[in-house]
């Protein structure tokens, strides 16, 4: 079997796009360099101006520009897709852009930080991204979210830290891990497991999320 890393590398290099978000940019090495060899790179609003600093050039920048430097909505105005409906974020709109451009396997970096409200709406949302038919993960400098339906198996290395986040799943069941899972009702019952073995297998019907600690991908 392939080491965690390989998987992994494997699995965000089929990335079609990576929506930055405006929230802390990251640090760890994994989603730094996902985002530097993203394809394609959106950034929310004020995410932008970050990633422009960094002496980088965004493909597009989606929201309705009122986080943006008054400096690089001149310049990038070109690029810029004002999108004013105030019943998404501004995340789920760039999410929203790269699906009507057939762009499916999308990566979300910068998603949590800043703001402890924001980061639970990013990370909930991700469930809506599944449920539009996006293969979505969100990156942070811990560890990755992924969204999932049905039964799921994932690398992993004995030791390693996993998440259940309960959504709508039924007849939760957990093989290679340390805890049994059951359909939990509040997202902290299912946080803080741990893996067995080189893999572990999640039998489910219905949606959940799983938060995977990346130590060893750092």
């Amino acid at each position: 079997m392939k080491d965690e890393l390989s998987i992994f590398n494997s699995q965000y290099s089929m990335n079609e796009a990576v929506v930055l978000a405006n929230g802390e940019y990251p640090t760890a090495p994994l989603p730094l360099k996902i985002l530097a060899e993203a394809p394609y790179v959106v950034c929310c609003d004020g995410g932008a101006d970050e990633y422009i600093r960094r002496g980088n050039t965004p493909d597009a920048i989606i929201g309705d520009g009122d986080s943006l430097s008054d400096e690089n909505r001149r310049k990038f105005g070109h690029i810029l897709h004002r999108i004013s409906d105030q019943e998404t974020n501004d995340q789920t709109k760039a999410v929203n852009f790269l699906l009507a451009q057939g762009k499916r396997h999308i990566a979300i970096i910068g998603a949590t930080g800043k703001r402890e409200d924001h980061t639970l709406g990013n990370i909930s949302l991700l469930i809506d991204y599944l449920r539009a038919g996006a293969d979505v993960r969100t990156y942070t400098d811990y560890g990755i979210f992924i969204p999932c339906q049905g039964t799921r198996t994932f690398p992993s290395h004995p030791g390693q830290q996993v998440s259940i986040i309960n959504f709508t799943a039924r007849g939760l069941h957990g093989k290679g891990l340390v805890y049994p899972l059951s359909d939990f009702t509040n997202w902290w019952q299912g946080t803080l497991n741990e893996c067995t073995d080189t893999e572990f297998t999640i039998e489910a019907e219905g949606e959940y999320l799983v938060f995977l600690n990346d130590t060893v991908l750092r």
